[in-house]
C-alpha cells in the first residue's frame, strides 16, 4: 500500500490539492472511512487526503466515522495530521476570512464514539494487540490537545504568507448538524471561547490515542448566532470559497516546511496513559 507521512482531513475547495495522487480503499475494524483516501505529493512530501464529509459533502458532522478515518491514516503510516475546517467566531476580533490555530477546546458533543478503547456494546473488534483491542484501558492526557510543533509551523507560515492568523484560541465543538441558538452562542462567549465548529472532536482525541501529531487550521466564516444576523449555510459556503485559495497556499507551505523529525511529545503521549 502507498505510504504517507502527513495526513489532511479536508473539505470544500481542497479536493484537488495533491499532485500525482492515487486513491486508496482502506478497510478498518470500524467500517469504511468517509471516502477513498487520496495519496500523493504536496510540497515535496507524501500526503494522504481524506474529505471527512465525503467528496459530495453527504455525511453530517455527527455521523462521520471518525475512528475509521483516523485508523485509515494510521494504516498509511501517517504521523502528523493537519485538519482544516470551517468555524464560526465567538469573538469580534476573529473576523470572517481570518485563520485560527486553536490551543484548547471545549467538547459539547454527545453521541460520538470518542476513543479506540474497546466497548462491549460496540461490534468493532480490532485484532489482538492492536489499539483498542479488548483488555486495554487508558486515560490519555488532553491538557494540551494540539501538537506545539505543528501549531508553530502553521502560524509561522501564515505570517510569511501575510495571512491574518490567530495563534491560540478555544474551540467549542458542538454536536450539530444544527447551528447554535442565540442563548447558546452567548453562553459560549461568556466562557471566553473564541470559535465554534462541529468536527474537531473526537478527531483530535483519536489522533492523540494513535500517537499522531494533530493541529487544526480553522477558517472563520461567520459570527455564529450572537450578532444581529445569525449564520446561515450560505454564509459558510461563500466565505469558504472566497478563502479557499489562501487555505490551499497555507497548507502547501505548512507541509513543505514541516521539520523532518517530530520534536514534540505526541508520539509518547500514550505511554503514561495506562494503569
Amino acid at each position: 500500500m502507498t505510504r504517507a507521512e502527513i495526513g489532511i482531513f479536508g473539505g470544500t475547495g481542497l479536493y484537488s490539492m495533491l499532485d500525482d495522487f492515487e486513491e486508496e480503499k482502506i478497510e478498518t475494524p470500524y467500517g469504511p472511512p468517509s471516502d477513498l483516501v487520496r495519496v500523493g505529493k504536496l510540497g515535496g512530501r507524501r500526503v494522504a487526503f481524506l474529505p471527512r464529509h465525503g467528496k459530495s459533502h453527504s455525511i453530517p458532522p455527527h455521523l462521520i466515522n471518525y475512528r475509521a478515518n483516523v485508523w485509515a491514516f494510521k494504516e498509511l503510516g501517517v504521523a502528523r495530521v493537519v485538519s482544516p475546517s470551517a468555524v464560526g467566531s465567538l469573538a469580534e476580533s476573529f473576523e470572517p476570512g481570518h485563520f485560527v490555530v486553536p490551543d484548547q477546546y471545549i467538547d459539547m458533543t454527545r453521541s460520538r464514539r470518542g476513543t479506540f478503547m474497546a466497548d462491549p456494546s460496540d461490534p468493532a473488534r480490532p485484532p489482538p494487540g492492536e489499539l483498542g483491542a479488548p483488555g486495554k484501558v487508558w486515560h490519555v492526557s488532553m491538557a494540551e490537545p494540539f501538537c506545539p510543533q505543528l501549531r508553530a509551523c502553521i502560524t509561522a507560515e501564515a505570517g510569511s504568507l501575510g495571512l491574518r492568523c490567530h495563534d491560540g484560541g478555544t474551540y467549542v465543538c458542538i454536536e450539530g448538524p444544527r447551528f447554535s441558538t442565540r442563548a447558546e452562542s452567548h453562553m459560549f462567549r461568556s466562557w471566553k471561547a473564541h470559535i465554534i465548529g462541529m468536527t474537531m472532536v473526537p478527531e483530535c482525541n483519536l489522533a492523540r490515542e494513535a500517537r499522531m501529531c494533530y493541529s487544526s487550521v480553522s477558517s472563520v466564516t461567520d459570527y455564529d448566532a450572537w450578532t444581529d444576523r445569525p449564520v446561515t449555510a450560505a454564509d459558510v459556503v461563500r466565505t469558504l470559497r472566497e478563502n479557499s485559495e489562501n487555505a490551499r497556499k497555507l497548507l502547501a507551505a505548512v507541509v513543505s516546511s514541516m521539520p523532518a523529525e517530530r520534536g514534540c511529545g505526541c508520539a509518547s503521549a500514550m505511554d503514561a496513559a495506562h494503569f
